[in-house]
């Protein structure tokens, strides 16, 4: 059986555990923190990065690298399209979310959730760079109603992970979702994902986790 190890409150770890739930693949959960220094976090993680999981062939890390095992390990029901293209396509605006949105939003983080403080430099690069980036995703970015077109895709779990934080952290940071701000809205689709039992599992023990972790702050 898959382990799948990090935290609930990770989007990265969320993003995994929403596909292997829309798959129905049996796993188990171990709560490994960021940047742990064991050895058995490095055997398998060794930038000590979560999430990773543990499979009978060993460890596997890199949220996107941990996705493509699991299409090809458990190809039903499929989160890429049969054809080519089309899985490209998918695969194209998982990088879009993960790489030009989430990682550069990342940066306000600090200040949106953590109540330290971004300079205002990193606070006007941050806006520029989202604001390029947010309008290439609207070219690419469906909603029809998934974030690919017709079909729940491997790109849903990336963006009901991520586009929330993307929209709190420049809101909180920069006085603005700059993602509603671009026309990119989100909300409806965030609440159609709502729906889906394995999104109300992944959502309910992230609170859980975050309630938890504010209890022993």
């Amino acid at each position: 059986m898959l382990t799948l190890c990090g935290f609930p409150i990770s989007n990265y770890y969320n993003k995994v555990k929403l596909a292997l739930l829309e798959k129905g693949v049996p796993f188990n959960e171990e709560v490994v923190p960021v940047y742990s220094t064991q050895d058995a976090v490095l055997a398998a993680s060794p930038l000590a990065k979560i999430p990773y999981i543990r499979t009978p062939q060993g460890g596997l890390c890199e949220s996107q690298a941990i996705m493509e095992y699991i299409e090809a390990a458990y190809p039903q029901p499929p989160l890429l399209p049969a054809d080519p293209f089309a899985a490209a396509k998918v695969r194209e605006l998982i990088t879009f979310i993960d790489l030009h949105l989430e990682l550069v939003a990342r940066e306000l983080y600090p200040q949106a959730f953590f109540g330290s403080t971004v300079s205002d430099s990193t606070q006007t690069r941050v806006r520029k760079k989202l604001e390029k980036n947010i309008a290439a995703f609207k070219q690419l970015a469906r909603f029809s109603p998934y974030v690919a077109g017709d079909t729940f895709t491997q790109a849903d779990c990336a963006a009901w992970a991520s586009l929330p934080l993307v929209g709190m952290a420049s809101r909180a940071v920069l006085g603005e979702d700059l993602l509603l701000a671009a026309g990119v809205d989100y909300k409806p689709y965030i609440k159609l994902m709502g729906e889906r039992p394995s999104v109300q599992k992944v959502a309910a023990d992230r609170k859980a986790a975050q309630d938890k972790s504010r209890a022993t702050a």
